[in-house]
């Protein structure tokens, strides 16, 4: 096995943790799976393969991998969330992996599922990330939501070959839940950055966006689930704005 931890936060995914740490087995010695608070079966699930259970508090999004980071036993970091399996590719390309340069990251490719849709186009179409780093030199910020990665300049990219498989959302509902709790928090961040809700921002940037991912990123070619998710972007895109309004508002009244 390579000197490679995997990483995965979560909270109250009994649905999916299997399946991903299924995918993960035998790739790494060190699979850190820390559970914020689960109330159904997550960590029961976990504890059932060879990987280590931790818990600890909810401190938004960056802080808390960064926690999460500091229990590996490896530098080298696979940073995944509960619904990010890998496909045998990648687990082929993991298993050749000889960590060496510690200024070289490693940006994976995804392929994003609405149920069991692969969208190719759109908003989820031709997706990569950033996810394998060594921790001694690229850390997560400290965002609450949205966190990316504090990448020095003299950081280079590689690649591997595979696919992450993020299974975005079961279902619409669920999806529709994800769409109002991240547009709250994203309005919370906004807000405790000083930023204001213009006419523009929650009037034309909804309408701005599905016309970006459904029509000039060809979300239109995923059929229903490519109009499903351009809708539910501007729909989140409305939330955020318009949440951000409302709570500068308070303050003005206040």
């Amino acid at each position: 096995m390579q000197p490679v931890s995997v990483v995965i936060i979560c909270k109250n995914e009994a649905a999916v943790i299997g399946a991903t740490l299924k995918s993960l087995e035998g790739v790494s010695d060190d699979i850190i799976v820390y559970d914020n608070g689960s109330t159904d079966e997550t960590a029961a699930i976990a504890n059932s393969f060879n990987v280590q259970v931790h818990r600890g508090n909810w401190e938004g999004f960056g802080k808390t991998k960064t926690s999460a980071n500091s229990l590996a036993r490896y530098d080298w970091i696979l940073s995944l969330d509960a619904d990010e399996r890998i496909d045998e590719k990648l687990k082929q390309s993991l298993l050749a992996f000889e960590p060496g340069d510690e200024k070289i990251i490693y940006n994976l490719q995804f392929k994003n599922f609405l149920g069991d849709k692969e969208l190719k186009f759109g908003e989820w179409g031709h997706d990569s990330h950033i996810r394998l780093f060594n921790r001694r030199v690229v850390q997560w910020n400290n965002e609450p939501v949205h966190e990316t990665l504090m990448i020095p300049a003299d950081i280079k990219i590689g690649k591997l070959d595979g696919f992450i498989l993020h299974k975005t959302m079961k279902d619409i509902q669920e999806y529709a839940h994800k769409t109002v709790h991240y547009a709250m928090l994203s309005a919370d961040k906004y807000y405790q950055q000083g930023m204001k809700a213009s006419w523009f921002k929650i009037k034309v940037s909804p309408g701005f966006n599905f016309l970006n991912y459904y029509i000039f990123k060809l979300g239109f070619l995923d059929g229903y689930a490519g109009y499903v998710c351009a809708k539910m972007t501007a729909h989140y895109t409305f939330l955020k704005y318009a949440r951000l309004k409302e709570l500068n508002r308070r303050v003005g009244n206040g």
